[in-house]
């Protein structure tokens, strides 16, 4: 591949912290970034070359963000696929990954049975269309249960749990409003349900998918980062450490069910896989996300390659990078510990920048609210693999941070 400047551009729609990453990413290997979103001035939009306003399902944005690139992705599921497909089509730019893939992992419920048909060990899973199917699916799963809505879930969204029969009706209700926006007139095709797994711990692993171009015998490119163990509260994910408290057996079985889940996934790119370590040390998928994701930000600092530069390599066509550990690595997130949306202003960050080998991220989002992602700490360690103590140094150094006066 020969380096120019310009050198080629990548398209991504979406401009949120994941863009921003992505151009951070995308600069040391000659690729300029355009990102699209509706926010002006989104969080991408400062590091990369240029923002087109607009939805991420506009077809004038994705077509004039195609004009504009040599290449094609998406860093939020909001994305639409066939409008993708189409404008991919029409402008010659490639997308990856593929929009197929899109389809598959946007509807948790297509997404659970394509895997279950293809072998990945799931939860089991039932569709729901009303209260009383609902109840009659927790009739044969127990209680508890999670209702999911199959749609545009993210960060404890949409997942409502369900204790016992009394919950049915409120939950379902629940599900339903936030799936429709407040209108429930036809409540089909909202939502599933899931078996509560009592698992020992979360992980997750960031699979990759490259080029057939310098895969073995004409077969793609693949590769995990190390295992990773989640720790989530209010279902938002907290702090992350790798490698995880599991022990060897258990990060080599999920490490084979992430690569069977690559089997399954179409097109280029890095793809989170959320998994629970269930009882007896079995590994079941919890869910997917086709993009660079949360839980692999310690990558940044704690890996040869980053996801980001992963998924940059991936989508333009280059060999996939290295993707050891350097060092045992923990991250916590910065979410916002205000009840009004306020401005953004963070105060306790002197106690990151003077602690050796930790790594603040700041997302750039311009407001404040409860809960809301607004960056990351990362602290990376010695040799040592055990990561205890890095976790609760991390989480100190978080615990400093705060957005109120």
């Amino acid at each position: 591949m020969t380096l120019t400047s310009p050198g080629p551009t990548l398209g991504v729609v979406g401009g949120g912290q994941l863009g921003r990453m992505l151009a951070e990413a995308a600069a040391p290997l000659g690729v300029e970034v355009v990102v699209s979103d509706p926010t002006p001035d989104a969080p991408a939009a400062p590091v990369a070359r240029d923002q087109v306003v607009g939805d991420f399902d506009d077809p004038g944005t994705v077509r004039e963000l195609a004009e504009r690139s040599d290449f094609l992705t998406f860093e939020i599921e909001l994305a639409d696929p066939d409008l993708l497909e189409r404008v991919s089509e029409e402008t010659d730019t490639p997308v990856h990954p593929d929009p197929e893939t899109l389809r598959i992992i946007e509807d948790k419920l297509v997404q659970k049975r394509r895997l279950a048909e293809a072998g990945v060990p799931v939860p089991e899973f039932r569709e729901v269309n009303s209260a009383d199917e609902l109840r009659d699916a927790l009739d044969d799963l127990g209680y508890p249960a999670m209702l999911k809505a199959r749609k545009g879930g993210y960060d404890g969204r949409g997942n409502v749990p369900v204790e016992s029969p009394d919950d049915v009706e409120t939950a379902f209700a629940e599900i339903v409003d936030a799936a429709q926006g407040g209108s429930q007139a036809d409540p089909s095709g909202v939502a599933m349900v899931e078996e509560m797994v009592d698992f020992e711990r979360e992980l997750a692993v960031m699979g990759c998918l490259g080029s057939e171009r310098w895969g073995d015998s004409g077969a793609p490119e693949r590769d995990t980062f190390p295992v990773t163990e989640t720790i989530h509260r209010e279902e938002i994910l907290r702090e992350t450490r790798s490698p995880p408290a599991a022990d060897g057996a258990v990060r080599e079985r999920a490490r084979e069910v992430a690569l069977d889940v690559l089997d399954v996934m179409e097109g280029r790119g890095v793809y989170g896989i959320e998994l629970f370590q269930g009882p007896d040390d079995e590994i079941l998928l919890n869910e997917i996300a086709p993009r660079p994701h949360n839980s692999g930000h310690w990558t940044i600092e704690g890996c040869h390659t980053s996801q980001f530069e992963q998924h940059v390599r991936a989508v333009t066509g280059r060999p996939l990078g290295d993707t050891g550990r350097r060092a045992p690595t923990v991250s916590a997130n910065i979410l916002g510990d205000v009840e009004e949306r306020q401005v953004a202003r963070l105060s306790g960050e002197d106690a990151v920048f003077a602690r050796p080998r930790a790594h603040l991220h700041w997302y750039g989002k311009r407001e404040v609210y409860r809960l809301r992602k607004m960056g990351h700490v990362t602290l990376v360690g010695g040799g040592d693999e055990r990561t205890d103590r890095l976790l609760a140094d991390v989480r100190e150094l978080r615990n400093e941070l705060t957005f109120r006066d």
